[in-house]
């Protein structure tokens, strides 16, 4: 009888935990990685859809066992969930999921779970986990702030007149490479431990952080060499390499950092009947992968209008921030939000495009020289893609604000400069 019991239990814990799965596959973690390329044309709805749902299955297999056990066993102190304590977290926070799907609510699965999976362990008389509640917290708060800022950032980087494209996306790559040196894989480390690259490299041949930090700038360098090669022939097929790759990226972290939301409450459970972690891990991941494959396409095609929007550059913006971070919580072990990370870097994008436009007055009249040298502003304009000098043109503007448009076959920019009445050379209005 037990024994029946204790299968019925993990049938029902099973069911609450697959579609908590196919939950976090149909929505965020499945829709976003890959909607920059599909708004770019460098890839299918479809085929985007596939890839992310074969990454994400590869992520939570290969990176999912951190935030897994956090959800599992380092939530509450001096108690182990039980077979129903288990069973009331995973159904309270999947109801709570179906709420959001089914309304249009989105619900973020990270704090559904977390606060289910306490909920019930302080409920049975356990501790609170006081030190891991800290670094949770820390991790949520800061999230919005360094995933917005850095995006805000890199898309400021990349927009700047200063630094050429060809140079600027690259070095941009760079920065990945070596986040990708120092990712901790499981096949990489001995039994029960995981290394990265760089960390497998100094284990086998020695030489300690010398070996390391050359490990990790060789990588960088190889990534940015790459793809500065790339983009020597056609910078925009370039940019979409570069997004085809971010997206992978950042499918393989989702399923890393969002795999231990849905199969986290099963740990104790699984402990009872001899489940192994790995076995929970591709279950999880095949959850992920249903979800990409069944929900993520419509939510694809939705968001990439979006991206389209944005265009690539920002596009990668928003994504290399949001890779660091999630890589950030599967090494520490943190349930966080992917939705909240991504839209974060997303809105800041926004706000950047918005105040980029909105600040602008542009009056194309024969008086414009006069007015420009009356309030000491002189207006340049110059190709967007640096090959020519800027050239002085009269067109009164009000603030010292930049803009873009869009003319025949090629996208200008335009920016504002102060100088001193007598140096403001005469010109006639541009039409």
């Amino acid at each position: 009888m037990v024994a029946a019991g204790t299968l019925g239990l993990l049938v029902v814990a099973a069911g609450a935990s697959l579609f908590m799965a196919w939950a976090i596959g149909a929505g965020s973690s499945g829709s976003t990685p890959f909607a920059p390329a599909v708004g770019a044309n460098a890839i299918s709805v479809m085929r985007a859809g596939f890839y992310v749902g074969i990454l994400g299955l590869a992520g939570a297999v290969l990176q999912g066992a951190n935030v897994t056990e956090a959800v599992g066993e380092e939530l509450i102190g001096g108690v182990t969930l039980s077979p129903t304590a288990a069973i009331i977290a995973l159904v309270t926070a999947a109801v709570l999921v179906a709420i959001g799907v089914f309304t249009g609510y989105p619900i973020a699965t990270a704090f559904t779970v977390t606060g289910a999976v306490v909920g019930v362990g302080l409920a049975l008389g356990g501790d609170p986990a006081w030190a891991k509640y800290r670094q949770i917290a820390a991790l949520w708060v800061l999230t919005p702030f360094l995933g917005g800022g850095a995006a805000y950032a890199t898309a400021r980087f990349l927009r700047s007149e200063r630094v050429i494209e060809r140079v600027a996306v690259p070095l941009l790559a760079g920065v990945v490479g070596l986040l990708l040196a120092n990712i901790s894989f499981v096949v990489l480390g001995p039994p029960g431990e995981q290394f990265s690259l760089a960390q497998a490299t100094v284990a086998r041949v020695g030489g300690g952080l010398a070996v390391h930090v050359g490990v990790s700038l060789a990588l960088a360098a190889v990534v940015a060499l790459a793809l500065a090669r790339d983009m020597a022939g056609d910078p925009a097929r370039g940019q979409r390499h570069f997004l085809l790759a971010l997206g992978g990226l950042v499918a393989f972290s989702a399923g890393g950092s969002q795999v231990g939301l849905a199969i986290g409450p099963l740990l104790p459970l699984s402990g009872t009947v001899g489940i192994p972690l790995v076995a929970l891990l591709v279950g999880g991941g095949l959850g992920l992968l249903v979800g990409s494959w069944t929900g993520a396409p419509r939510m694809i095609k939705a968001l990439s209008q979006d991206y389209s929007s944005l265009g690539p550059r920002r596009s990668i913006a928003a994504l290399i921030p949001s890779f660091a971070i999630a890589q950030t919580a599967v090494f520490f072990g943190i349930p966080v939000s992917f939705n909240e990370i991504i839209a974060r870097a997303r809105g800041q994008l926004r706000c950047l495009r918005g105040r980029r436009r909105s600040r602008v007055t542009v009056i194309d009249t024969a008086e414009s020289s006069r007015v420009c040298r009356n309030h000491g502003v002189w207006r340049y304009c110059g190709y967007r893609d640096r090959h020519e000098s800027p050239r002085p043109c009269g067109q009164r503007i009000v603030g010292q604000f930049s803009a873009t448009w869009t003319g025949p076959r090629r996208s200008y920019s335009m920016w504002s400069a102060t100088d001193s009445a007598r140096s403001a050379p005469n010109s006639r209005s541009s039409r």
